[in-house]
């Protein structure tokens, strides 16, 4: 059975609900990406349990962490992690984010300062991408489907029908806690949230975009494109290398996999994580 200790931490008058596991000296701090929470992380936790403690978490309005009152914005969420982490994590770390959570990582990066050891973008969209410049079409027409999803989600053999490609890759554990919290009316409406906020920070981080961070920090990309979308995947993946190469100590990698990188590669993941760690013990305390 799936059984890791979590609690309840206040932030910014809500609520997030942590999980910690592992030991060590170092901290690792996960962000997931959108529609997914704390359970996404579970192929690369164990991997890494013996060498640092693991912090994953579900954002406010999804699974444990409970609903929320008001539509947050990616700033909101970064606030929140900032204000998880100052909770939670008593010094540095490295933080790991996927997909929506990129943005989300790189927000809160202006803020962490110091404290970031290293970063981790896994498959992130970086908002120069031309994908972002119908993104508004594109988020209609993705929330049209996710209300059709989530009505049928209140019916569980269909929930598992829509999840069938997420169900390969992670344990049958794993697997069920999702069902129970992410695949339901309630965790897609909040997916359907997640996406409108993506789609309203697109132009401020266009207008503004977050400070670079300056510790060191890996990008990953996904080389395995869906049917039917590879020219705009090489655009994707054109774009993640040109915002490696933007950094002070940016390195660019393709892996070997689909989107769900921590999820397919979680081996190639663990290990780029003690990269960082180990780079930044190199480094002699320089960080972000």
């Amino acid at each position: 059975m799936r059984d890791v200790p979590g609690r309840a931490v206040p932030v910014n008058g809500r609520r997030l609900y942590v999980e910690e596991s592992g030991q060590g000296p170092d901290w690792v701090v996960f962000e997931a990406g959108g529609g997914c929470g704390r359970t996404f992380w579970d192929p690369v936790l164990p991997l890494l349990a013996s060498e640092a403690r693991l912090v994953a978490y579900d954002r406010a309005g999804r699974a444990l962490s409970g609903r929320v009152t008001r539509q947050l914005s990616i700033d909101d969420l970064a606030a929140d992690l900032v204000a998880m982490a100052e909770a939670v994590v008593p010094g540095e770390f490295v933080l790991v984010a996927h997909s929506m959570g990129g943005l989300v990582a790189r927000r809160a990066a202006e803020r962490l300062g110091p404290r970031l050891r290293g970063l981790l973008l896994a498959d992130v969209l970086p908002e120069t991408s031309p994908v972002y410049d119908n993104w508004d079409e594109t988020t209609k027409k993705v929330d049209r489907m996710l209300a059709v999803t989530q009505a049928l989600c209140r019916f569980p053999p269909l929930a598992r029908l829509f999840t069938g490609n997420v169900r390969r890759l992670f344990s049958a554990d794993t697997y069920r806690v999702m069902l129970a919290e992410d695949f339901t009316p309630a965790g897609t409406s909040q997916t359907r949230k997640e996406i409108q906020a993506v789609a309203a920070a697109v132009p401020q981080f266009r207008a503004r975009p977050p400070r670079l961070p300056e510790c060191p920090t890996i990008v990953l990309s996904a080389t395995r494109a869906e049917k039917g979308r590879e020219r705009q995947h090489a655009a994707i993946r054109e774009h993640q290398r040109r915002y490696a190469e933007t950094l002070p100590d940016g390195r660019h990698e393709d892996v070997d996999s689909g989107h769900f990188v921590p999820a397919e590669q979680p081996r190639l993941v663990a290990d780029r994580i003690r990269q960082l760690l180990a780079a930044s013990r190199k480094t002699d305390g320089q960080r972000c």
